[in-house]
């Protein structure tokens, strides 16, 4: 049986409004403690996305 590794991107918008998304890619795990440490920060509209290999996110407009 093959396992599937999937990657996982944030996008998320900044305490004083500037939009942002993650440069690297995560696993599911990694994604989720990332996103815990933003809301800390008091970031707003926090999504995970899975992206392919090679892809970049771009932050919302």
């Amino acid at each position: 049986m093959a396992i599937t590794m999937k990657n996982y991107g944030l996008t998320w918008t900044d305490a004083d409004g500037t939009a942002q998304a993650s440069g690297v890619s995560y696993d599911k795990a990694s994604a989720e403690d990332r996103k815990k440490r933003l809301v800390a920060a008091q970031c707003k509209d926090i999504e995970i996305v899975e992206v392919k290999p090679g892809e970049r996110l771009q932050p919302k407009s």
